[in-house]
């Protein structure tokens, strides 16, 4: 009898492991879905009006101001704070449009555009101040060619949701490239 609890014990745990192994994988395997869609290829736009309303361009910036003075936080992407990458995120996501949500992911996202040619929702693309690799993201919201502002949430001496000129010192060297998502 015991030797019987004992197999049937083993088959119960046997059973368990497995169900967990099974569940870990699917979700490892959707994750990676999610993860593979949310990085589109260079060459894709992720939405395809070919002139967007300039009224949707002004509700972006528009909401985007909202934020304004909301505290800089890490990995943040909501009203109590936001990452630069989350703030763009968390602004167009509230207009149901995809963009990353990691400054290194709109590396390949949208289209690239001369500085000349920015409109207002359009994305600039910044080095980190640390390392030669994307590290920051914001969102035009008055375009002046290479004097253009943008909003965006600042990890420097603010720390908070701010406008900055592009022609800053500090922008204006670690400026990448402008991209348009819409």
């Amino acid at each position: 009898m015991e030797k019987n609890t004992n197999l049937l014990n083993f088959g119960t745990f046997t059973v368990v492991v497995l169900t967990v192994f099974l569940l870990a994988l699917v979700t490892h395997e959707k994750l990676q879905v999610l993860d593979s869609k949310s990085i589109p290829l260079a060459k894709e736009t992720p939405v395809s009006i070919s002139k967007t309303s300039t009224s949707l361009k002004d509700s972006i910036v528009n909401f985007g101001m909202e934020f304004l003075g909301t505290p800089y936080l890490a990995g943040g992407c909501g009203k109590n704070g936001f990452d630069c990458s989350g703030f763009v995120y968390f602004v167009f996501q509230h207009f149901k449009i995809h963009v990353p949500r990691s400054s290194l992911g709109f590396k390949h996202f949208g289209t690239e555009i001369e500085i000349e040619n920015v409109q207002k929702g359009d994305v600039l693309l910044f080095l980190s101040p640390t390392r030669n690799v994307i590290g920051h993201v914001g969102i035009v919201s008055n375009p002046k060619g290479k004097e253009s502002d943008f909003i965006h949430a600042s990890s420097g001496g603010e720390k908070e949701v701010i406008i900055s000129n592009l022609a800053k010192k500090g922008y204006k060297r670690r400026f990448v490239k402008a991209i348009r998502v819409l």
